[in-house]
């Protein structure tokens, strides 16, 4: 290869690193930004748990029964799944490890002679989906870089409404828990129907918030209506913020996981460059033995 071949490639992969950089930047600042949404969104979740563990915990039991979503369909003939995974790629494993762990799910449902219906949000999932011809029964895209509470509670919409009308039996949501930056697992949840146990699990346990000033006492609280209607209106709210929260964490997992991508691309841009350096340092070398042989051999023949 010759020294201006070289040299080109040196320029080509220069440009690369500077745009792995940029990149892997410009993830960093947009997961600060996400690591701050999910901490503001936390005190409303909280709030939210407590005052629907409350609620429950004041309802009859026969009343829970009545609520469409509390309650578990006679069969399970449909499974809805939903995959949450982002717009763009170059983020790694991050869109494909959703997306394989969905199919595997729904071979296992499939087995089960069970029909699955799939929902994406964001636009690697829907693409991924319609690429195997498994045409999503629901899409949303346009907002994985930053989710607001109104695209959970479309989302939260139509799988409730499918799930009260008895178009699925049983929704499950894959998507990437945030633990660090460089860390994101893979998380399946179910989220309908929602059971019962996760509306007053822990009601033993101490609430913690401004409402309840010492451990373990609560308060007297009288409800208007009463605490079925109270509930009633609490439960969407709460698959409203169980979707949100996916979301946020996704897109956290997301910026992560492109920040870790893009660093090991830079890294590995660093690594091509001294190796061509080094190797455009011996074809230098080369040309330069190659030209002092052709001097001395044309001062031998004058000789």
């Amino acid at each position: 290869m010759a020294q201006r071949d070289v040299k080109q490639r040196i320029d080509s992969v220069k440009n690369i690193a500077k745009i792995t950089r940029a990149m892997q930047m410009v993830a960093a600042a947009r997961l600060r930004r996400a690591e701050q949404r999910i901490a503001a969104m936390r005190p409303y979740a909280g709030a939210l748990r407590r005052m629907t563990r409350h609620a429950a915990e004041a309802a009859s039991s026969g009343e829970l029964a009545n609520n469409p979503i509390l309650v578990e369909h006679e069969q399970e003939s449909t499974v809805a799944l939903l995959l949450v995974t982002g717009d763009r790629g170059l983020a790694g494993a991050f869109n494909s490890q959703i997306i394989r762990a969905a199919l595997r799910a729904a071979a296992e449902y499939t087995a089960e002679g069970k029909k699955v219906e799939y929902y994406a949000a964001g636009r690697r999932g829907v693409s991924s989906l319609v690429f195997r011809k498994l045409d999503p029964a629901g899409t949303y895209v346009g907002f994985s870089d930053r989710p607001a509470f109104a695209d959970a509670r479309r989302i939260s919409g139509e799988l409730s409404s499918a799930y009260v009308d008895g178009s699925v039996d049983k929704v499950e949501v894959f998507y990437n828990g945030y633990i660090s930056p460089l860390t994101q697992e893979v998380r399946r949840e179910v989220l309908l129907p929602l059971q019962r146990a996760t509306i007053d699990e822990a009601l033993a346990e101490p609430d913690e918030g401004p409402e309840d000033p010492l451990p373990g006492t609560r308060a007297l609280v009288e409800y208007e209506p009463s605490p079925e209607g109270i509930l009633a209106r609490l439960v969407p709210d709460y698959v409203d913020i169980s979707i949100y929260r996916a979301l946020l964490e996704s897109t956290a997992s997301e910026h992560g996981a492109r920040m870790t991508a893009m660093r090991t691309a830079s890294e590995n841009a660093n690594e091509v460059i001294d190796d061509l350096t080094l190797e455009m340092n011996r074809v230098r070398q080369a040309e330069i033995t190659q030209e002092i042989m052709e001097v001395v051999a044309g001062a031998e023949s004058l000789t």
